[in-house]
Parts: structure tokens; C-alpha cells; sequence
């Protein structure tokens, strides 16, 4: 049985027409009639042509098409945070023009599948830049491709597309402190890969950029705050946290920075469950400016960051790279939103400046 892939020409030769006549109705880059159209598709429909080899395309351009996003945890874990897929649909209007598709990788470059020392990647783009991810990013030069990184310093060669996430953080602390908060509690995104949840230690070594940033702005204006740093960003990370900052009654906080929304809708949970009001009883702040489903009726005091803008300018960046161009690192802002589940703490009803 002859199992050879029909060709562009036998089409043509199919239909009647010359071989750039049939070329064209499939690219659209030139009109035709409707008859000579209506000819080459039923020819190809007749002979099972499906439209260019994209491997030929390929070659020709010298290129995969493939532009690689690598993240440090596991990928269900990732999309189950918006921040991420909203970054992801940024980053997949910024490589359009390149009509490109993105692959989505873990940076295991020993396991098994396909990895960045294997794929077939015009560029690659790093979610963070952690310990594991630096060695990712080497791995990604000693290839030659193009890299992006989104919140993570790879070093002044890599375009870094960032956020403001100390001066961020260290804006909602200052609220929490203007209100006259005193005895307050963070509750931190994992510190570093493969971190199990619990209260960080004196000596923690942190390896992920975002928290170690956003732990600075916090101590900035309290710098004995106790850290819980959670495993992930997640209500059910921000439930256990919350569990255990109220367990102790002597203990507890009257306000609660958390580093994600999710972990700061999970610290609300856990303050309803122990029978305390939000915010008479505890204040809360989060991070993102998400919507995250079943918080009504609170609206939280959080720090909106434009995450879909994030991804769509590392695509821009590694669009411009792939096409020879430059890409410089880009550096956004976060924008204070004051909400419901910010107040006085308990006893007080005025503000203390």
C-alpha cells in the first residue's frame, strides 16, 4: 500500500492548476476565484491533503514554532492559580505574531518526556528563577536559545519582565500599620522548590525571588512579623496557615499579610472557622487583585498586578528576539485596592498614625 503523504504538486496536478495556484489557496496570501478555490480544496479533499507539511515550514523558516514555558511546579498545580493563566494568555497574544505555539515544560530536565534539552524551542520562557530554574537557564544557553524570565533575576543578559513586589507588599503593610495594627503575621508563598508548608525558620534560606521580595516589603515596617510560608498558592494552603496562626490565643495576629489572594481567602476561612470576625477581629490583605470565587460577601484589601500584561510583554520580548531583535527587561507596578477586610484592630475604633 502506498502510504506517501500527498504533495502540494499532486494537487495542483489534481485540480488542474499550477502548483503556486494551489499554494496560495492554501495560504491566503494571494485572492483567487471562487471556481479555481472550489477546484484545488475538492482535489485535496479527494486525495487527502490536509494543508502544508508545518515540519517543511519549519525548515524553510529554520525554525520549531515553538516557543518553550517552563514552571517549577507541577503543571495542574500551576493552573489552578489565575495569576498563572491569566500570564499564560498574555504570553500567547505576545508570541502570535510569530505563529508560534507554546509547550508547556517542568524544569525536571532528568525526567522523561520531552524537557528543555530535548525539545525542539525557538526561545524559552522561565516562570521565576529559582534554584532549580537557574539550572534550567543554563541548560537553555548552552543551546543558544533565547530566554525570557517572568519574576526572577537571571542576571543583567536575560530580559526580566518583574513587578514592584517589595514596594508592593511593603504599601499594604503600611495600611495595616495606619490602622494600628501591631501584632501581625505573614503567610508566605512557598519559600523555596519542593518547600512543605510550616512557620519559617530563623535561618531559612530563600531561593524564590517573589517571596523573598515580598517578605522584605513587609518587614520593612515590621520587621519581627512571624512568616508561615505556605506550600503553594492555594485557599487550602491559606486555610492550614490560618489554622495555625489562630490556634493560639495568646499568640494570635490582629492582622495577616498574605502573599497570594488564594492564601489570603484560605486565612479568612480559617478565621470564620475559630469564630472570629474579619475584620473586627482580624484583618486580612492579599495579593493579585484575582476574583476569587465564594469570597463575597468580602472584597479584599489586596494589591491588584497586571499579570496578563506580564505575559504579553515576555512575549513581545522573546518575539523580538527570535526576529534578531533586542528585548529589554520591563518593570511593572502594582496598584493598592482597599477593601472590606481591612480595619482597626480589635478594641480600637479609631486610626492610630
Amino acid at each position: 500500500m502506498n502510504m506517501r503523504r500527498a504533495t502540494i504538486a499532486d494537487v495542483a496536478r489534481e485540480a488542474g492548476v499550477s502548483p503556486s495556484t494551489a499554494s496560495v489557496v492554501f495560504s491566503g496570501k494571494t485572492p483567487v476565484s471562487e471556481a479555481t478555490r472550489g477546484r484545488v480544496l475538492a482535489a485535496a479533499a479527494s486525495l487527502g491533503y490536509t494543508g502544508p507539511d508545518p515540519r517543511a515550514a519549519s525548515l524553510r523558516r529554520g525554525r520549531s514554532g515553538i516557543v518553550g514555558v517552563v514552571f517549577e511546579e507541577y503543571l495542574g498545580a500551576a493552573f489552578l492559580d489565575p495569576v498563572k493563566t491569566l500570564m499564560m494568555d498574555g504570553l500567547a497574544d505576545g508570541v502570535a505574531p510569530l505563529g508560534a505555539g507554546l509547550l508547556l515544560l517542568r524544569d525536571d530536565i532528568a525526567g522523561s518526556g520531552a524537557s528543555l534539552t530535548t525539545a525542539p524551542l525557538d526561545a524559552a520562557v522561565l516562570i521565576g528563577c529559582s534554584g532549580h530554574l537557574r539550572a534550567s537557564l543554563d541548560v537553555v544557553r548552552a543551546r543558544g536559545i533565547p530566554v525570557v524570565v517572568v519574576e526572577g533575576d537571571a542576571g543583567d543578559d536575560v530580559p526580566r519582565i518583574g513587578l514592584d513586589n517589595r514596594e508592593a507588599q511593603r504599601q499594604a503593610a503600611s495600611h495595616v500599620c495606619t490602622l494600628g495594627h501591631r501584632r501581625v503575621a505573614v503567610v508566605a508563598l512557598p519559600l523555596s522548590g519542593g518547600w512543605e508548608r510550616g512557620w519559617m525558620p530563623d535561618d531559612a534560606r530563600i531561593t524564590v525571588d517573589v517571596t523573598r521580595e515580598r517578605l522584605a516589603g513587609a518587614r520593612e515596617v515590621f520587621p519581627d512579623a512571624r512568616v508561615w510560608a505556605a506550600a503553594g498558592s492555594f485557599i487550602a494552603e491559606g486555610l492550614e496557615a490560618g489554622r495555625a496562626l489562630f490556634a493560639d490565643e495568646a499568640e494570635r495576629p490582629t492582622a495577616v499579610l498574605a502573599q497570594s489572594d488564594l492564601l489570603a481567602a484560605g486565612v479568612i476561612r480559617a478565621a470564620e472557622e475559630a469564630g472570629l470576625r474579619v475584620p473586627e477581629d482580624v484583618s486580612v490583605t492579599g495579593f493579585d487583585g484575582i476574583a476569587v470565587d465564594g469570597l463575597a460577601p468580602y472584597e479584599l484589601t489586596t494589591l491588584h498586578q497586571p499579570a496578563a500584561e506580564k505575559g504579553r510583554a515576555a512575549g513581545r520580548a522573546v518575539t523580538a528576539m527570535i526576529e534578531g531583535g533586542q528585548a529589554a527587561s520591563i518593570h511593572f507596578t502594582c496598584a493598592f485596592r482597599e477593601g472590606n477586610t481591612t480595619g482597626p484592630p480589635p478594641g480600637e475604633s479609631g486610626i492610630t498614625r
